[in-house]
């Protein structure tokens, strides 16, 4: 029977969920700025940090214009138009309570899916270099919609 001293990655692993939740935490914090699209731009920031975070765990270079790059396309290709999402947040957040519950609900599902690709990413070994947003589309969207609560 291996144990976790036996397969180091698996300790990577651990600390990568860690990370993952940590950061969801700080995200939906992000959904909260009252100010419409200072949110989004709240939201960028953390889900950087928690790539750069997820890059140390797993010892792989971070490059910042390449995961803001990877973040875009990802994003970018799944939700229709980042700029529609983002003026669709701010006007979302307008509406009395019901804006203060949906945007820091999603920010925290795809702060969670976008560090489940990024860990399985670097854990098979990819790097910022070699991240294709076309292959994980299908999982993003998969762990978009089994995120759990923040």
């Amino acid at each position: 029977m291996s144990t976790v001293l036996d397969n180091p990655g698996i300790l990577s692993d651990q600390k990568a969920g860690k990370i993952i939740r940590r950061y969801m935490l700080w995200a939906a914090g992000a959904g909260l700025v009252p100010v419409p699209w200072v949110d989004m731009a709240a939201l960028a920031s953390v889900q950087v940090k928690m790539l750069h975070a997820l890059a140390q765990n797993y010892k792989v270079p971070f490059s910042e214009s390449g995961a803001k790059t990877a973040i875009g396309a990802l994003v970018g290709s799944v939700l229709p138009g980042q700029a529609a999402s983002g003026f669709l947040g701010g006007l979302i957040k307008m509406i009395p309570l019901v804006g203060f519950v949906i945007v820091p609900a999603f920010a925290s599902t795809s702060t969670y899916a976008l560090g489940k690709v990024f860990e399985q990413h670097f854990a098979s070994g990819g790097t910022f270099l070699t991240f294709q947003p076309e292959a994980v589309r299908k999982y993003y969207s998969a762990n978009l919609a089994s995120a759990p609560a923040a």
